[in-house]
């Protein structure tokens, strides 16, 4: 019973969880209200303090400052955006240009940043939950983060319906089971009243 009990929640966690990483495949494809974007970071340039494989949530800004971790550049399946610390900020014809830098590097990057390519700053990381939201980008690990929760819950359902099935069965047989075990016994006492009355008659 209690082995039954710990599949069940192991069963659960994993719907919760494929439910969680739908979650977070649908958020980092649509937009969210509030102008948040969550972004996969693939690489380990801003490790220590961005692991490869995590996503991050990002909002535009009304400015930046030097230390803002920011999300910056082009936004598509091809060449996906870069996530940099700000590490200078100069002034050019009165707009302000970045200069960026991965913690992991070693030197800035040679491309500078105008605010219209900047996508906007990180709020907060979440470590690992990347790989698994780049994985379910592609076909096949979309099609698993549908049909492996699909697949479960029909299961479920069925086996349910299939276990009423069962119950009510086994309650008609016993229904009919009482049913004739009573017209069994009115059958003996009509046997014995005709019985009686043809005594009576002798």
């Amino acid at each position: 019973m209690e082995m039954k009990v710990f599949l069940k929640i192991i069963y659960y966690f994993f719907l919760v969880f494929l439910g969680l990483i739908a979650l977070l495949l649908i958020f980092s494809i649509f937009p969210i209200p509030g102008n948040y974007k969550i972004m996969v970071v693939l690489s380990g340039s801003m490790a220590p303090a961005i692991k490869m494989g995590s996503i991050v949530v990002v909002k535009p800004a009304s400015n930046y400052q030097v230390g803002d971790i920011i999300t910056f550049g082009p936004y598509s399946k091809k060449k996906p955006p870069i996530t940099h610390r700000i590490y200078k900020i100069k002034m050019v014809n009165g707009e302000p240009i970045y200069i960026t830098k991965g913690d992991a590097n070693n030197a800035p990057d040679q491309k500078e940043i105008t605010p219209r390519e900047i996508i906007g700053k990180v709020l907060f990381s979440v470590p690992y939950f990347g790989f698994l939201v780049a994985f379910a980008k592609k076909p096949i690990g979309f099609m698993l983060i549908i049909i492996v929760p699909a697949g479960a819950i029909i299961y479920d359902e069925i086996k349910k319906i299939w276990q009423e099935i069962i119950r009510i069965k086994k309650e008609k047989k016993e229904i009919d089971e009482k049913q004739e075990k009573e017209i069994e016994e009115l059958r003996k006492e009509i046997t014995e009243l005709e019985k009686k009355n043809q005594a009576k008659k002798d």
